[in-house]
């Protein structure tokens, strides 16, 4: 008897948490997309989840990670590819920054992955990169506007950093597969 009044108290906590949650996400939605990551990389700035939000006025990425620190030695640092054009293959911006104290970050146009092709920073719109060490996590917000008022978007993510000797090879940490994107996530 006891373990169906537990059960039943469970399924009851888990049906108040879910209404709570869907009376405060009121008329405002956004098309949400969440995907885990291997624990595949010995750096502190393994990527580990990535969420987004692509709001009617913002597209939100938080990625979480793994012993994120704000030592600059570690070199912890990352790139959030967005592709807003359908015919496009490849990223058409590229939003990246340090993860350590100190360090900045930059939206800039891009005709491909590679550091080569990245061009010129966006000058419309806003955006903004915050790094909460406790949590381990990395907030990206870019406005519609920064990103040409696209709708839908897909992302490609990469992280990396450097041993303490200085080295960096084997460090970087795609989302999945190198210079693969999520699918195609729809403004809501």
């Amino acid at each position: 008897m006891n373990k169906i009044v537990s059960t039943a108290a469970a399924l009851s906590a888990v049906a108040l948490t879910a209404g709570l949650i869907a009376g405060t996400t009121g008329i405002a939605h956004a098309e949400r997309y969440g995907i885990d990551d291997p624990d595949d990389s010995p750096h502190g700035s393994d990527l580990h989840a990535v969420d987004i939000r692509n709001g009617a006025d913002d597209l939100v990425v938080v990625t979480t990670h793994d012993n994120l620190r704000r030592d600059p030695s570690t070199g912890s640092a990352g790139a959030i590819f967005i592709s807003t054009d359908p015919e496009d293959l490849g990223p058409e911006y590229v939003f990246v920054g340090g993860f350590t104290d100190g360090t900045d970050y930059q939206l800039v146009h891009t005709e491909g992955f590679a550091v080569s092709q990245w061009g010129d920073p966006v000058e419309d719109g806003d955006y903004r990169m915050k790094v909460d060490y406790k949590a381990d996590t990395v907030r990206f917000k870019i406005s519609r506007a920064a990103i040409g008022d696209a709708t839908d978007v897909r992302i490609a993510v990469r992280v990396g950093g450097s041993r303490t000797d200085g080295t960096t090879r084997g460090l970087t940490d795609w989302l999945g597969q190198p210079r693969a994107f999520t699918p195609w996530i729809a403004q809501g």
